[in-house]
């Protein structure tokens, strides 16, 4: 069996961003049963020195077609620009980017990866393959960032399980 970059990269990024959205729909629903603002929980973090729930939610859109834009153009810079501040934006980013995934040609896609691609950020420079980014630099983050975004939500009260974060897996059929 041969497991092609489209393989190893799509349809995972595909199945994390729907479970993300779907955990955006049950923060919702938390924040209106509880009557907590939105904000409340766009604005959480775990930690002081760390980003908040909205930025989470962003850099999973970032790491996933913004990784593959940065591999088609040669060129991954971090994303600073402002994150959604309320859930219909951050689900019109999410369904956005699951939107952009999965309109790609499998075959358009495998001919990315021996891309020169550059993650840069100021000086510091990275040199990689486009598969090395995006699996070796582009995909740990995306776990992080969903990962993170799942676990700020748990810390706040809101009922989640294991089968929220991983969402609908690819099963045999």
């Amino acid at each position: 069996m041969t497991l092609s970059l489209y393989d190893a990269t799509i349809p995972s990024n595909l199945q994390m961003l729907r479970a993300v959205d779907a955990l955006l729909d049950k923060a919702e629903a938390f924040a209106a049963e509880r009557g907590i603002a939105p904000d409340a929980l766009i604005n959480a973090k775990l930690a002081d020195d760390m980003l908040p729930f909205g930025y989470q939610v962003k850099s999973c859109a970032v790491h996933s077609v913004g990784g593959i834009e940065g591999v088609r153009c040669g060129s991954f810079s971090p994303d600073t620009s402002p994150w959604p501040t309320d859930f219909a934006g951050l689900h019109t980013l999410l369904r956005g980017a699951i939107a952009t995934l999965e309109a790609i040609d499998r075959e358009t896609f495998d001919a990315l990866a021996d891309n020169d691609t550059k993650f840069e950020f100021g000086t510091f420079v990275m040199p990689f393959t486009g598969a090395n980014f995006l699996l070796s630099f582009s995909q740990p983050n995306f776990y992080f960032h969903a990962t993170t975004a799942y676990a700020i939500l748990r810390a706040q009260g809101v009922p989640l399980g294991k089968r929220d974060f991983m969402g609908m897996p690819r099963m045999k059929g």
